[in-house]
């Protein structure tokens, strides 16, 4: 085959994507045909082209310029790096890697500006402590103060874990910790944060531990703690400290070789890209990931977490200010979720993923892309009680109460805020984003007796 010349396929507005449409035209290839060839899906490459996802990875594009015979130059890349022995000569993008943790030795006395104003948090968490080791905990009548305290405690305690500033390093048998994982699960999904707040941490100091030994095998449970992590830290928009657990995971995760958690990390660093602003970074990681072979075959919940890729892909076209792209993936979504039926499918992975969670996004999103109206639209379509957890039924109505807010329905506003908060009172007190809903409640019009308490609870200042 003739190699395609920038000049035979120009393409009309200057875009990679249309160079490459063209290119496929003019060889008679169809999606599915190219999709073969490059490894990815015809609906992937039909992205690409009309510039959905964007051409910004390297490796994506040689790709497409191997296929399709295009030369490097004209997709803006360098000419492909001379090979000796087998071995690439040149410069290279591995992705930098942290130093692998060390946490034995670590340990230091509490002393610093914060030390006293934490442990007089912490102690507000002593009941929690005694009873972190058996059941999940219900809620045991803390002050508002304490309640709105837990979120900052969670965050300084996994903090501790992150950096190995421990005093107790026994681990327990694998059993116990498995039991441990599956109920630091069920604390997040029940919005328990005082409960994960000490679960969570001994989680990760034995996880560490254990990937330490010289016994070590990985069965993932420090990608899974890590995973967990970082979705409590991006909750709690602590993003700094967020990305840095979400490279652990990670790495963590490509140390275990699931391809759940590879994909599951790659999700949550699109979402820490998202929240950047880094819209084409994160569509590119998103939906680079949702479209991996190893997310390809007949297990469903394969199929569920490359839904959740193109639904977390689906938010990011919102936040970027296309709706059309945001509607297109959430379609794409929903024909997943449809496929698999209606129960809900990965529950610790993003929340879990069936037609009724996508439609849940579906809120989010629509909000995000700024049309208010759509979202509430959206949210009637949703049963709040059909979904899988605490922590998705909380979600829905600080949804809702945002769209109620854009749209000047204050009234309205406040009584989501308060279904969201008589689900789950330590998420709606301790998430930044009620502290921003209510606070521009407070200043935007007149205070009621109902938002005055609730901004008291959440720790607003009135």
């Amino acid at each position: 085959m003739d190699a395609v010349t920038a000049q035979s396929v120009p393409a009309a507005d200057g875009s990679l994507g249309e160079l490459i449409r063209r290119a496929r035209k003019k060889q008679g290839l169809t999606l599915v045909q190219l999709g073969k060839l490059t490894g990815y899906s015809a609906a992937q490459v039909s992205r690409y082209e009309r510039g959905v996802s964007p051409l910004t990875d390297v490796t994506v594009l040689r790709r497409f310029a191997d296929a399709l015979d295009i030369p490097p130059q004209a997709l803006g890349l360098t000419a492909p790096p001379e090979v000796r022995h087998g071995r690439r000569i040149g410069p290279t993008a591995a992705y930098p890697r942290l130093p692998s943790p060390r946490l034995a030795g670590t340990a230091r006395p509490g002393d610093g500006e914060d030390s006293v104003r934490r442990r007089k948090l912490l102690a507000n968490l002593a009941v929690t402590a005694a009873a972190a080791v058996g059941a999940p905990i219900l809620p045991t009548g803390k002050t508002p103060a304490a309640e709105a305290a837990v979120g900052e405690v969670l965050v300084a305690r996994v903090r501790d874990a992150m950096l190995g500033l421990h005093a107790d390093t026994a681990v327990p048998p694998p059993t116990v910790l498995r039991t441990d994982l599956a109920r630091a699960f069920t604390d997040f999904h029940a919005c328990q944060y005082s409960s994960l707040a000490i679960r969570l941490p001994r989680l990760m100091y034995a996880a560490h531990a254990r990937a330490a030994g010289d016994d070590a095998v990985d069965d993932g449970l420090l990608a899974h703690s890590y995973l967990l992590a970082t979705r409590m830290l991006i909750k709690l928009d602590e993003q700094q400290l967020g990305w840095m657990a979400a490279d652990r995971a990670r790495q963590a995760a490509e140390a275990a070789g699931e391809p759940l958690l590879v994909a599951e990390a790659a999700r949550q660093l699109a979402v820490l890209a998202r929240k950047a602003d880094w819209h084409e970074q994160a569509l590119s990681i998103a939906l680079a990931a949702a479209d991996h072979p190893s997310l390809h075959g007949g297990d469903p919940a394969l199929a569920a977490q490359r839904g959740l890729l193109i639904q977390s892909a689906a938010y990011t076209a919102a936040r970027a200010g296309d709706a059309v792209g945001m509607r297109e993936l959430t379609g794409e979504a929903a024909a997943i979720a449809k496929e698999l039926g209606p129960a809900a499918v990965l529950r610790d992975h993003g929340g879990g993923f069936s037609p009724t969670t996508v439609q849940l996004h579906l809120v989010s999103a629509e909000n995000s892309a700024g049309d208010p109206t759509a979202a509430l639209a959206a949210a009637k379509a949703v049963a709040p009680g059909s979904l899988p957890s605490t922590e998705r039924r909380a979600r829905y109505y600080t949804d809702v109460a945002t769209a109620f807010a854009r749209s000047g329905r204050r009234d309205e506003c406040i009584r989501a805020l308060l279904a969201a908060e008589h689900h789950a009172p330590e998420e709606t007190h301790a998430r930044p984003a009620v502290k921003s809903l209510v606070s521009g409640l407070l200043v935007s019009g007149r205070t009621t007796t109902e938002l005055r308490g609730l901004a008291a609870r959440v720790g607003v200042l009135t």
